[in-house]
């Protein structure tokens, strides 16, 4: 692709850079922020660099947040007893959309796949398994996506604290197996929260 200006060529190549846009999408947005007015792309850029430079994780659930601990961990209206683990923001955001969970959530960060080089370390699981063993969790909701890498991360936590007196659940599997939670419709994953089984049970059923 030629450019008649370095400095729309440097633009559509970092904008590229994001994922599921090519170097023809980068370029129509670069040409449509030029023809906005010169404070839209101001306030753009000023958007991005603030969310950069003040973005927190909640020291509570590692959720991304504006402060130390996240809006959802300092509402007291919410059961605290009640931990929805889940693999990063989206799926938070997903369930939240449902308005059907009123505990609070444990962000993992990821999954294990020893294919991609992620292990336990990688994540946030120590943490977890801090809040159990100093009783602050009366169940636990295993959210991760219906996939081998998901199902492989909840075995792994699971195993690590079958012997407390936390009860452990995971969500009905409304949502098919290989599918990514953030895709599910809001219908069908609250109702798999709604109607979340024990999580020995979902393992020994496969």
């Amino acid at each position: 692709m030629e450019f008649s200006s370095k400095l729309i060529e440097k633009a559509v190549n970092e904008i590229a850079q994001l994922p599921g846009i090519g170097k023809r999408s980068a370029l129509r947005l670069v040409l449509h922020l030029l023809k906005q007015p010169k404070e839209q792309t101001t306030f753009l850029s000023q958007a991005l660099t603030q969310m950069r430079e003040n973005i927190q994780y909640c020291t509570n659930c590692h959720n991304i947040s504006d402060s130390l601990v996240c809006e959802i961990c300092s509402n007291t209206n919410r059961d605290h007893q009640v931990v929805c683990v889940v693999e990063d923001i989206r799926d938070v955001m997903a369930i939240e959309n449902t308005g059907q969970y009123r505990g609070i959530y444990h962000v993992l960060g990821g999954k294990i796949s020893p294919i991609d080089g992620v292990g336990p370390s990688q994540l946030k699981i120590t943490t977890l398994l801090e809040k159990v063993k100093q009783n602050q969790v009366s169940e636990i909701i295993f959210a991760l996506s219906a996939t081998m890498e998901g199902d492989t991360t909840n075995f792994y936590i699971y195993k690590q604290i079958a012997h407390s007196n936390v009860q452990i659940s995971t969500i009905a599997r409304g949502i098919a197996v290989g599918d990514e939670l953030e895709y599910a419709d809001e219908v069908t994953l609250g109702r798999s929260i709604l109607q979340r089984v024990p999580f020995e049970k979902s393992f020994k059923n496969n």
